[in-house]
């Protein structure tokens, strides 16, 4: 991994419809060496896929609540259970096992609360081992979807310059 990957993995992060051509415009090679690189770096895995970004809003998912959720037990089969079960609810955009005061952050995207609250019962509290929850609507979305910050300098936020 070289920095011309590093600038291949930045650039189509950002735009994953850009053509070969333009991305070896853009990166100083040839079409025929971008294009083995690009291989090589979807080969050993650092380009997991490709898709759109969709506007939740506009198709009728206007709630993104993120939910803390403690198990009755946290052992290695209560938490293989629990990883089952929750990737077969589609509502479940991500699920994350933490460190903390709880054993999972579930992220989820609904139509409204009152869906929200049908999931809850029906779903969520279902899941084998839930112990308890607990939930934070989200008011409003302010940085989301962002890029690995692959090529930049790291310094902390309001201090560029």
């Amino acid at each position: 991994m070289d920095r011309i990957d590093l600038r291949i993995l930045d650039i189509i992060q950002r735009d994953g419809r850009i053509t070969n051509l333009e991305l070896a415009e853009q990166i100083g090679l040839s079409p025929t060496a971008t294009s083995e690189r690009f291989r090589r770096l979807v080969k050993e895995g650092y380009v997991t896929g490709f898709a759109a970004r969709l506007d939740p809003r506009k198709l009728g998912f206007g709630l993104l609540a993120f939910v803390e959720v403690s198990l009755d037990k946290t052992t290695p089969d209560a938490f293989s259970r629990f990883a089952r079960a929750v990737n077969r609810a589609p509502q479940v955009l991500e699920c994350h096992m933490v460190a903390g005061g709880f054993d999972y952050l579930v992220k989820v995207r609904l139509k409204d609360m009152n869906a929200y609250r049908r999931f809850l019962g029906e779903v969520l509290l279902s899941l084998p081992g839930v112990k308890e929850t607990r939930t934070y609507a989200v008011m409003e979305e302010v940085k989301e979807d962002a890029p690995l910050s692959l090529l930049r300098s790291v310094e902390p936020a309001g201090e560029a310059g």
